[in-house]
């Protein structure tokens, strides 16, 4: 129990007395409070523990793929090609990265259940382990952002791009 202080008016110095009031706290609640305590502290490591590199750099790679991600959601081919590497942004056949990613992405969003795939995928990403080694980085999720079996990232133009 904690005591809070009231004064209230009577004898004493200067006319006050104090009078002491308890608040009563539940058994229960420092338990609570502990369990959810444990719960975070037992999460924390979980997050980032198999990732390796930097925090900054962990943390760009996860912007980087969530980026790529939320474009592919919103329909946004110029935004996906904001994530890819140089060479897989270059004009094939006359068609640039947009209207080639437009394209593409327009054809996995009428597939049943893509939406709700790459939904998943966006929470998969917070969690994922992340390897950094020099200018290269992989991210592990279950199924890939593209068509390769290993999302890998390349750090250039200042910030890391997906190459495929």
């Amino acid at each position: 129990m904690r005591p809070a202080e009231t004064l209230e008016d009577g004898g004493g110095l200067m006319g006050k007395t104090e009078k002491t009031e308890y608040i009563h706290v539940s058994p229960r609640s420092p338990i609570a409070v502990l369990a959810c305590c444990l719960c975070l502290l037992g999460a924390a490591p979980a997050l980032g523990a198999s990732s390796t590199g930097t925090p900054e750099q962990v943390a760009w790679v996860r912007s980087a793929a969530t980026r790529f991600v939320t474009a592919e959601l919103d329909g946004n081919g110029a935004g996906a090609c904001a994530v890819l590497n140089a060479p897989l942004r270059a004009t094939v056949r006359g068609r640039t990265c947009e209207q080639r990613w437009n394209a593409r992405i327009a054809g996995l969003l009428r597939t049943h259940g893509e939406r709700s795939h790459l939904r998943a995928q966006l929470h998969e990403i917070a969690t994922a382990r992340v390897t950094v080694n020099g200018n290269v980085a992989s991210i592990a999720l279950p199924s890939a952002l593209m068509s390769s079996p290993e999302d890998r990232f390349l750090w250039t133009e200042n910030c890391w791009m997906l190459e495929g």
